[in-house]
């Protein structure tokens, strides 16, 4: 996907997603793309506005609509309290690409994808190449001496985001080496989100 894709996907949905890569989204022309962008008015109906809360979940961790759909499945198997949409948010924050990303190992969430299917990234040691593996508490994830090295320090020491509070360095000075604290959360994705229109577009369809 190119910048100036990234870029239209951003200002249709009016809100700059970190997992895209390059910032500036917004800049310059915060509105619709096309040429009536800038002076489009009315209130967008509620179908609307859950389509668009649910693509910003879809675009930002670079899924596929029946990739999502999986996890929203899953979610709801995995959730005994009723909210799925805390477990849904959770399981793709613990997306091993996510993870690589949250790290500062690249710039965005698709660069970290390519970094896990080139074998570059460890999961606890075992080379992996599956960036969409959902990694547990504890675990430890970390860049190959190859890549720790010219590939990625541009991302490492110039993090599109600060570290979340569920990850952590293995030891303060290193950036190649982290491990999972705790269960991240809605309040640990970072673009604002209404977490109710993405529970709600998805009941009324069945999922």
């Amino acid at each position: 996907m190119s910048h100036k894709t990234k870029f239209k996907i951003q200002r249709a949905l009016g809100i700059e997603l970190p997992g895209l890569g390059k910032p500036g989204a917004l800049e310059k022309r915060n509105y619709p793309p096309g040429q009536h962008g800038a002076s489009r008015k009315g209130k967008p109906s509620e179908f609307a506005v859950q389509l668009r809360e649910k693509q910003k979940v879809m675009f930002h961790y670079g899924l596929r609509e029946e990739q999502l759909r999986r996890f929203v499945r899953e979610a709801r198997r995995g959730s005994n309290s009723g909210n799925w949409i805390e477990q849904l948010l959770s399981l793709l924050e613990r997306r091993l690409d996510n993870v690589v990303f949250r790290l500062g190992f690249a710039r965005s969430i698709a660069s970290a994808r390519q970094l896990v299917a080139h074998g570059h990234v460890l999961l606890n040691g075992r080379a992996v190449n599956i960036g969409s593996i959902v990694v547990r508490v504890g675990d430890f994830v970390r860049l190959t001496d190859y890549a720790a090295g010219d590939m990625t320090e541009n991302a490492r020491t110039n993090p599109r985001l600060d570290l979340p509070s569920y990850l952590q360095f293995a030891t303060p000075d290193t950036n190649t080496h982290g491990r999972v604290l705790s269960m991240p959360g809605s309040h640990h994705v970072p673009f604002e989100l209404n977490t109710k229109q993405v529970a709600e577009y998805y009941a009324q369809r069945g999922v």
